[in-house]
Parts: C-alpha cells; structure tokens; sequence
C-alpha cells in the first residue's frame, strides 16, 4: 500500500512539472553579476508581474523590498527568492526612507538559504555581489552596489 501511495505521489508531481507555468523558475542569475543599476533589474520584474509594482517595506536607507507575485517562482542561484531589493536615486518607482540611502543605486534579492552555501554559489557563478546573512540558516541576502 505504502508503495502504490509514492509511485502515485511520484506520478502526480513529475505530471504537474509538464506544465510550464507550474514547474518553470525565473532565474535572476545573470541579472545579478552586479552590471545594472536598480531601475535595470526591477522594472523588468514589474513589468512582467514577476514581483509587486509597490514594495512591501521600505528601509531608512530607502531599500525597498518587493514581494514576489503568486506563482512567479523566482530564483537566484538555485535559492527560492523570498523578496527583492532595490532603490535607484530619483526614480519614481522606489520610495525614499527616512534616513540617509544606501548609494545612488542598489539591487538584489533575500533567497531561503544559509548564507555559506549561498555565497559559495554565488562566487560559483562569478557575481561579487555583498551576501549577508538575513535569519541564520533561513534568509540571506545577495545584494549588489552596497559595497
């Protein structure tokens, strides 16, 4: 019983992954080898209804986080992208926080994952983005122009 109950668990999830929509990951790799600017690596996102056109959250240092759209199944470096990050100097997309910015232009991603294993992929991949630990061994961030 116990093995007609995975080969049918099994079936179903390798049948669901046929659909594109389902199964198919937006990649944010290349994007974050640190070449753009925040406008650059949002608006495509908004765009294309990948993440939220309004942040969620902006920080005093006017970074604002975007929630990804339901379904939108973004990834960074292999991780689930959990929120992402950017502020661009008088572009009206982001909002201002209440303390100084962090540069005139800043963008990235908060990824599930522990830091170690998401900073050894990120060097895998050739990105000198900044990875700095968000929740220890749950949330990381891959972050590019805060030098």
């Amino acid at each position: 019983m116990k093995h007609g109950f995975l080969s049918s668990l099994t079936a179903l999830t390798a049948g669901a992954c046929l659909a594109p929509a389902l199964c198919h990951a937006h990649a944010l790799d290349p994007q974050l080898d640190c070449k753009s600017n925040a406008h650059g690596f949002i608006a495509p996102l908004v765009n294309y209804r990948y993440i939220e056109s309004t942040p969620m959250r902006v920080e005093a240092n006017s970074v604002n986080a975007f929630r990804p759209t339901r379904g939108s199944n973004l990834t960074a470096f292999g991780f689930r992208v959990y929120a992402v990050l950017g502020y661009e100097h008088g572009d009206a997309m982001f909002k201002e926080g209440s303390g100084k910015p962090v540069k005139n232009s800043s963008y990235g991603v908060v990824v599930t994952g522990a830091s170690e294993t998401v900073e050894a992929r990120v060097r895998e991949a050739g990105s000198d983005a900044v990875v700095h630990q968000v929740v220890p061994m749950l949330l990381t961030a891959v972050f590019c122009g805060g030098h």
